[in-house]
C-alpha cells in the first residue's frame, strides 16, 4: 500500500520550534517597515498556504484541470491530472485548515485525499485516503519532509510540511531578478492534455526587486545544507529557490505566481500559482505542475462539510 500512497500524495499539488516563528496563520499582518529574515519567512509561508482566502480551489472545469508532469533524464514523461480544494475558514476549535485533492487520471483516477492541519503545533497532520477500488477510507501518518512526491523533484517539505521554525533564516540583501523562470524545454508552448497548451517560460518577473533569503535546516546531515529563496519585496511570492549541498547547487524550484484581480481582497498576498518547475541537477530529472487560470475559484460558498469523509465517499471514477 505504501507505493500507491506515495504516488497519491505526489499529485496533491496542487509542505524544535522557535516561539518567535510558531503559529503562522491567517491573522498575520503585513510588516510595517523593513522586515527581518524571520518575518520574511513567515510571510512566504502565509502566501504559499493561501491564507489570504477563506477557501481556494483548483477545480476540474470541462476538459481542463491541473496537470503534474514528471520527466526523467532519459526523456520518459508521466502526467497526472488533479483538482484541489483548500479551506482556511475555521474559527476556533482544533482544526486550522483542510486540503482535499481528487485525482482525475491514470491509476489514481477517482482517488481522494483529505489532509487536516490542526491548530496545535505539536500535532501532526492527519491523512485520509479514499480508495475507489476498495470503496474504503484508509488513514496514514504524516510523511517525512524529505520524502519525494511520488518520484517527482518536489518533496513534501517543499510543498506543505516545512514550517518557518524548521530552519534558521538570514537576509542576504536585495537584488533584481535577471532570468526567466524554468520550464521543461521540450514541452514549452506545446499542445498538451488537460491544459490545451503548456505555457511559455515566464519572464515578466525580470527586474522585479527580491529579497535573498538564506534558510538553513536545523536538522543535522539533512539532504540540503541551505537554500536561498528570491522573494518579492511587495507580495512575498517566492519566485525561485536554490538548494545547496557540500558547496554546490543541487536543485532549483521556480514558481510562477499570479495576483487575484479582486478589489475586495485588499491584500497583496492574495496570490495563486500558475506553475511550479523543478530540476534535480544531480540526475537531470524535471517536474512541472501547470494550473490553468480558468480552473481557479476562491472564496466560494461551499460549507465546511464539503471537506469531510462524506465528500471522499461520493467521488466517482
Amino acid at each position: 500500500m505504501m507505493k500507491p500512497f506515495t504516488s497519491l500524495l505526489a499529485a496533491g499539488l496542487l509542505l524544535s520550534a522557535l516561539p518567535a516563528l510558531a503559529g503562522v496563520d491567517r491573522s498575520l499582518p503585513l510588516p510595517k517597515g523593513e522586515p527581518d529574515a524571520d518575518e520574511v519567512a513567515r510571510q512566504v509561508y502565509f502566501a504559499n498556504h493561501f491564507y489570504a482566502f477563506d477557501n481556494f480551489s483548483i477545480r476540474r472545469r470541462g476538459r481542463k484541470a491541473t496537470v503534474l508532469i514528471n520527466r526523467s533524464a532519459d526523456g520518459k514523461t508521466t502526467r497526472t491530472a488533479v483538482e484541489r480544494h483548500l479551506n482556511n475558514n475555521y474559527h476556533g476549535g482544533p482544526i486550522k485548515a483542510r486540503d482535499l485533492a481528487i485525482f482525475r487520471s491514470g491509476k489514481l483516477n477517482g482517488t481522494g485525499l483529505l489532509v487536516t492541519e490542526y491548530r496545535d503545533p505539536e500535532k501532526s497532520q492527519s491523512y485520509m485516503i479514499w480508495l475507489p477500488a476498495l470503496r474504503k477510507i484508509r488513514r496514514f501518518a504524516q510523511p517525512e519532509q524529505d520524502e519525494s512526491w511520488g518520484g517527482s523533484v518536489f518533496t513534501f517539505g517543499d510543498v506543505t510540511l516545512r514550517k518557518p521554525e524548521d530552519e534558521t533564516h538570514e537576509l542576504l540583501g536585495k537584488k533584481k531578478m535577471h532570468t526567466c523562470l524554468g520550464v521543461i524545454k521540450e514541452l514549452e508552448d506545446q499542445p498538451y492534455r488537460y491544459v490545451d497548451q503548456l505555457p511559455k517560460r515566464a519572464c515578466r518577473h525580470i527586474n522585479k526587486t527580491v529579497y535573498g533569503l538564506k534558510s538553513t535546516p536545523k536538522r543535522d546531515n539533512w539532504w540540503y545544507d541551505y537554500r536561498v529563496s528570491y522573494v518579492d519585496v511587495d507580495n512575498f511570492a517566492d519566485y525561485r529557490t536554490l538548494y545547496f549541498k557540500d558547496g554546490r547547487l543541487i536543485k532549483i524550484i521556480d514558481r510562477d505566481w499570479g495576483r487575484v484581480d479582486d478589489d475586495r481582497l485588499n491584500d497583496p498576498r492574495a496570490l495563486f500559482w500558475k506553475s511550479w518547475y523543478g530540476v534535480d541537477l544531480r540526475n537531470g530529472q524535471e517536474s512541472w505542475a501547470v494550473i490553468p487560470q480558468t480552473v481557479i475559484q476562491y472564496n466560494s460558498r461551499r460549507r465546511n462539510s464539503f471537506w469531510t469523509e462524506k465528500t471522499l465517499r461520493r467521488i466517482k471514477r
